[in-house]
C-alpha cells in the first residue's frame, strides 16, 4: 500500500533518520516508537505529505487516503460538536450543497418545458445518485454512534465545541479521522485525552481495522492490545519487527545479546590471525602464507551490534527549606461547576515527606483538588498550608503554557532569577537540551521535549512540596524511568495524579481514590491497593467502576420504566446488537473490496456481476443503518417517557 525507500531528513546538520526504507501493506497496526526527539511526529508529517524529507521517495497505491491525528489541532469555533464531525464528509457536503442549490433553482424558475429546466433535473438526478453512493443517507447515524463510542452524550451534541476542553476537542477530531474511511490511519498519541472507557472503545475499532494504522504513543497497554509491528527509530535508524511492544523488546534484547556474542567469537578469531600474521612476517618462507592471510582478513565482514540510545535526563529535585510537620489540611472542601458537583466534604491531612498517589476515574476530582491545593481555582471549605510550605506544581497540561515563539533558552531565562540564571545552560543540558538544540524555537519540539522543559522550568522555582498531575504524558519510557527515579529520591512531600501503575509502583506509601465526590484512603502503595480492591491494574478499575455506575443507573431508571417498556427496550436492544454486527461485517467486506479495486481493478471488474454485487452490499448497508437509526429512535423515546 506504501514504500518508503531510502528516506532521509536532517535538522540543523545533523540527521533525524537516514537512507531508511520500510514498507506498509493492509492489516499492518505499527506502533512506531523512540525516545522523544527521535523523529516520531516528523516520521508522521511525512508520510502524511505535511513534510517533505531531505532525500528518498515515498511511494503509494493510486487514490490512497490517508488520516493524521496530531498532537496540537487547530479549531474553528462556532460550530456545534455535530456540526464539526460532519466536516469529516467534505465530499458529501458538498453534494448536499449542490443539491440544496438546484432544488433552489427548481423552485424558484417557471420554464419547465425549457431545455435548462430538464437539464437542471436530469444534473439532481446525478447528484442524488451520486450522494447515495457516497452514503449521503446514512452518515449522520455513523456520525453519532462513532461520537459515542468516544464518550460523547446525545445532549453534548448541539453543543458549541468552544464549551468542552482541549482534551474533548481532540475526541471530535479523532471521531472525523475514523469516520473518513482513510486507508492510512496515523495517530500521534491517541490515548492522551482519552478516558479508559474510551481507550477500549478505541482500541477494538483500530483492532477490526483492515486499513494501516501507524500509532506513536508511550502507553504500553495500548500498544499491547492494538499493534501487531514495531518500529523503533533511533540514533537514525530502524529496526523493524513484527511483535508487538513488549514482545519487540524481548525479540531486540535477544538479537543484541546474539550479535555481542557472535561478535565476540569474531573478535577472537580476527586477533588469532592477526598474531598468525605478524609470526609469519618475520619469517620470509612464510611471507605468503602471511599474505594470504591478511586478504582473508580483509574479506571478513565485520559483525555490527544494533547501538542503543543511553542519552538520559540527569533530574534532581532538591528541597527549598524544611517545613512543619503538617503541610496540608484540608477541612469540608467542596466544589461544583454550576449544578455539577464534583467534590463534597473532603478531608485531608498531609504530613511532612508523605508521598501520595490520587487514583480514580476521569472526572472524578483528582485534577480538581490539585488545582485547589496550589490555589489555582475558588473552592468551598478550609484549606490551610503548613509553616514554610512551598508547593511546586506541574499541570496536566503544563507544555501548554510555554510560549511557542521564544527559543528553549529564552523560555528558561525570562523564568528565572539572578541566583540561578547563570545555571540555566547546565539545568538545560541536564534535560538533553544541548549545543545548538537550545536556540529552537519551542513551538517546533515534539510533545516530549516540551514536557521535559516544562520540568526543567518547574526547577527554577523553590519547593519542598510537589503538586504533580499526569507528568508522564508524551514521556519516552526511558524519560519517564528518569523521572520516576529522581521522584524517589526526593526528600519533599510528593502527590502524583497517574493512571500508570508502572509509573506509580514503588512511589508512594499511600493511595486516595477519588470516586462519588469523596475520597477513600489506602494505607499502602499502588499494589497493595489493586490487592484489596482485587483487581489487576487501574485500567481494570476504571472499567469496572465505569460498568458498576452504568449498572446502578440501569436499575435506576428501569425501575421507573413498566413491565412493557422492560420488555420493548430488551427486545430493541437486542434487534441494536444484532444489526451493528451486520453493519461492521458489511463494513468490512466493501472495504476489502475497495482495497482490492485500488490494488487491481481490471480482474476484480472482470468477475461475473461484480458491480451488481457491489451496489447490492452497499444498499444493503445503507438499509441497515437507516435501520439502526430508526432503533435507536425508539430506544430514546422509551427512555425519556
Amino acid at each position: 500500500m506504501l514504500n518508503i525507500h531510502n528516506l532521509s531528513i536532517s535538522f540543523g546538520g545533523e540527521y533525524l533518520f537516514e537512507e531508511i526504507s520500510f514498507r506498509l501493506s493492509a492489516g499492518d497496526r505499527v506502533g512506531l516508537i523512540g525516545k522523544n526527539g527521535a523523529g516520531k511526529s516528523t516520521m508522521l508529517k511525512i508520510l502524511s505529505k505535511e513534510q517533505e524529507p531531505d532525500s528518498g521517495q515515498i511511494a503509494m497505491d493510486k487514490e490512497v487516503r490517508i488520516g493524521f491525528l496530531k498532537q496540537d489541532i487547530d479549531f474553528v469555533f462556532g460550530r456545534t460538536v455535530l456540526e464539526e464531525a460532519y466536516e469529516a464528509f467534505v465530499e458529501i457536503k458538498k453534494t448536499e450543497r449542490d443539491i440544496d442549490k438546484i432544488n433552489t433553482q427548481l423552485a424558484e424558475r417557471t420554464d419547465y418545458e425549457s431545455e435548462n429546466y430538464n437539464q437542471l433535473i436530469t444534473d439532481l438526478s446525478d447528484l442524488t445518485h451520486h450522494y447515495e453512493i457516497l452514503g449521503g443517507y446514512n452518515y449522520q447515524g455513523e456520525t453519532e454512534r462513532v461520537l459515542q463510542g468516544l464518550g460523547f452524550m446525545r445532549e453534548d451534541f448541539e453543543k458549541l465545541t468552544d464549551t468542552f476542553s482541549g482534551g474533548w476537542r481532540m475526541r471530535i477530531e479523532l471521531a472525523k479521522l475514523l469516520l473518513q474511511n482513510n486507508d492510512i490511519l496515523l495517530l500521534d498519541e491517541p490515548t492522551n485525552h482519552l478516558d479508559i472507557e474510551s481507550i477500549i472503545w478505541l482500541e477494538n475499532f483500530l483492532k477490526n481495522y483492515i486499513g494501516v494504522v501507524v500509532i506513536v504513543s508511550h502507553d504500553k497497554m495500548f500498544l499491547d492490545n492494538v499493534t501487531n509491528r514495531t518500529i523503533e527509530i533511533s540514533l537514525g535508524r530502524i529496526y523493524d519487527y513484527n511483535k508487538p511492544y513488549s514482545k519487540y523488546l524481548v525479540l531486540r534484547e535477544e538479537i543484541r545479546e546474539q550479535q555481542l556474542a557472535t561478535q565476540k567469537n569474531q573478535s577472537k578469531q580476527i586477533e588469532q590471525t592477526e598474531k598468525l600474521i605478524e609470526k609469519f612476517r618475520a619469517k620470509a618462507s612464510k611471507a605468503s602464507m602471511a599474505q594470504s592471510l591478511i586478504k582473508k582478513l580483509d574479506k571478513i565482514e565485520r559483525i555490527e551490534v544494533d547501538e542503543d540510545d543511553n542519552a538520559v535526563m540527569n533530574v534532581s529535585f532538591p528541597i527549598s527549606k524544611q517545613p512543619g510537620k503538617v503541610v496540608i489540611e484540608a477541612d469540608g472542601i467542596g466544589k461544583s461547576y454550576g449544578e455539577k458537583q464534583i467534590l463534597s466534604g473532603i478531608e485531608l491531612l498531609v504530613e511532612r515527606g508523605a508521598k501520595i498517589a490520587f487514583v480514580g476515574q476521569n472526572g472524578q476530582g483528582k485534577t480538581t483538588f490539585a488545582k485547589i491545593i496550589v490555589d489555582e481555582i475558588s473552592y468551598d471549605g478550609e484549606l490551610k498550608l503548613g509553616h514554610n510550605v512551598e508547593i511546586g506544581y506541574f499541570a496536566q497540561n503544563q507544555s501548554e503554557y510555554l510560549d511557542g515563539e521564544i527559543t528553549v533558552h529564552e523560555t528558561m531565562i525570562n523564568a528565572a532569577n539572578e541566583k540561578n540564571r547563570i545555571k540555566v545552560r547546565d539545568m538545560l543540558g541536564s534535560f538533553l537540551f544541548r549545543g545548538d538544540e537550545v536556540d529552537k524555537k519551542v513551538k517546533v519540539l515534539s510533545g516530549g521535549e516540551r514536557n521535559r522543559l516544562a520540568l526543567c522550568k518547574l526547577l527554577l522555582e523553590p519547593f519542598n512540596v510537589l503538586v504533580m498531575d499526569e507528568p508522564t504524558n508524551h514521556l519516552d519510557i526511558k524519560s519517564k524511568n528518569v523521572l520516576k527515579e529522581a521522584l524517589q529520591r526526593f526528600e519533599g512531600t510528593l502527590i502524583l495524579v497517574s493512571h500508570d501503575r508502572d509509573f506509580l509502583q514503588g512511589m508512594t506509601n499511600s493511595v486516595y481514590e477519588f470516586k462519588n465526590k469523596k475520597i477513600k484512603e489506602y494505607l499502602g502503595d499502588i499494589n497493595f491497593y489493586l490487592e484489596e480492591r482485587r483487581v489487576d491494574d487501574l485500567r481494570e478499575i476504571e472499567k469496572k467502576d465505569k460498568q458498576t455506575q452504568s449498572v446502578s443507573a440501569s436499575k435506576k431508571e428501569t425501575s421507573k420504566q413498566s413491565y412493557q417498556d422492560q420488555k420493548k427496550l430488551k427486545s430493541l436492544n437486542n434487534k441494536l446488537s444484532n444489526i451493528e454486527s451486520k453493519i461492521n461485517k458489511l463494513e468490512r467486506e466493501i472495504k476489502e473490496i475497495d482495497v482490492e479495486l485500488a490494488i487491481n481493478y481490471d480482474q476484480t471488474i472482470a468477475q461475473p456481476d461484480f458491480f451488481d454485487k457491489y451496489q447490492s452490499k452497499k444498499k444493503f448497508l445503507a438499509s441497515l443503518m437507516k435501520d439502526w437509526e430508526i432503533l435507536q429512535e425508539e430506544m430514546d423515546a422509551i427512555d425519556n417517557n
